[in-house]
């Protein structure tokens, strides 16, 4: 069954940024769209486990600081080589000033 885990305040993610969150020995990467939405995937990259949040955020787009592979952070999927494999995503509720993760 899913938790709701409170992750940050609205105010600590900036529209088109990124944010990492440490949750339970997990990373997750917390990300605010330019037109001020709120979407969350694992924070370490799929292809060589580099942290995403110190990555560029480019519309609806995360590029990683490694070897510049790209995801949507959206949906997860790898639109950019090297990485092959998609970033997991993982709903986020925002209540009153502050974002939560819907965790399994």
């Amino acid at each position: 069954m899913p938790r709701l885990v409170d992750a940050c305040s609205i105010e600590d993610v900036e529209p088109e940024d990124v944010i990492r969150f440490d949750h339970e020995s997990h990373v997750y990467a917390i990300y605010r769209s330019p037109s001020g939405r709120f979407f969350a995937t694992d924070g370490i990259c799929t292809h060589e486990h580099a942290i995403l949040a110190d990555g560029l955020v480019m519309n609806d787009v995360i590029e990683c600081p490694k070897h510049n592979g790209r995801f949507k952070y959206e949906t997860g999927e790898a639109v950019r080589i090297p990485p092959c494999v998609a970033l997991r995503t993982y709903p986020v509720r925002v209540v009153g000033d502050r974002v939560y993760l819907e965790l399994p």
